[in-house]
């Protein structure tokens, strides 16, 4: 496993995505399929409906809780100072956890103040309920007001980012200011699998396009991802990448395939 070293906490770079099931049955045998595997960061959220499936995964796994770094976010409905306190007990609850190690906003929300719900989760992660805060789908702009708003650091800022979606500025924010950028949707819901250059790059490797496209993200610097599948073979295959590593070229290719890199060239020695 490879980590991202984050206001001195190392944070596994590879982590497991629970949105997008269909039945408890379904999260549950996934997360403990990933478990098994060795992923021991997992990502859930109020709005999946995955939290309990999470907790039992973890109630009948082997592995220490201590080893595992778990995340859920907070619905759109629970940005209140009361709500995010009430919602966040639920959600211990229905994860079977003490504490959750990160806690995220999981979309801003212009009902109710940014600095309302950070002020809550502040009081949570005072409280030993939520180890780290941090924030979801925030703009460069929203992401600065939040490391202003809240007392804590900001652990990252979790957002759609693969060969296909540029963040250049946002990712070289993130590295000037030591916060994690987590790429969900890393796959591209799945369509970089027949992605040519991918492939063509896979090829050279002995891996599969989605293989390569992982490995892509988890090379670059502040950066994590959480692939998810219900399958064990992908959720295996989503894992084999840590035995090989793309070239300062190739990187910088698959960047180019995706838009302009001069804003984070430099950063990332391309």
């Amino acid at each position: 496993m490879e980590y991202v070293t984050v206001n001195g906490v190392d944070v596994p770079a590879l982590g497991f995505g629970t949105a997008r099931m269909d039945t408890d049955e379904e999260r549950r045998r996934a997360v403990e399929t990933a478990l098994d595997v060795g992923y021991r960061h997992l990502d859930t959220a109020q709005s999946y409906g995955s939290e309990g499936a999470v907790g039992d995964a973890l109630a009948a796994s082997d592995v220490d809780r201590e080893d595992v770094f778990v995340t859920t976010k907070l619905s759109g409905d629970n940005r209140a100072y009361d709500d995010v306190i009430e919602s966040t007990g639920e959600s211990l609850q229905r994860l079977g956890l003490d504490a959750v190690d990160l806690l995220l906003i999981h979309s801003p929300n212009d009902d109710v103040p940014h600095e309302e719900t950070l002020d809550a989760m502040n009081e949570l992660r005072d409280d030993g309920f939520v180890r780290h805060l941090g924030v979801s789908n925030f703009s460069v702009d929203q992401l600065r007001e939040a490391m202003d708003l809240s007392d804590a650091p900001i652990l990252t800022n979790q957002v759609e980012y693969h060969v296909r979606e540029r963040r250049d500025e946002l990712l070289s924010l993130c590295i000037e200011e030591d916060v994690m950028l987590t790429a969900y949707s890393p796959l591209d819901v799945g369509d970089l699998a027949d992605d040519p250059l991918l492939a063509q790059i896979g090829e050279r490797v002995g891996k599969s396009a989605a293989q390569v496209a992982i490995r892509w993200l988890i090379q670059q610097p502040m950066v994590s991802t959480i692939p998810m599948s219900s399958s064990p073979e992908h959720i295996r295959a989503n894992f084999d990448v840590f035995d090989f590593e793309l070239t300062d070229d190739e990187m910088e290719e698959l960047a180019e395939q995706g838009g302009a890199v001069d804003a984070i060239r430099s950063k990332l020695g391309w």
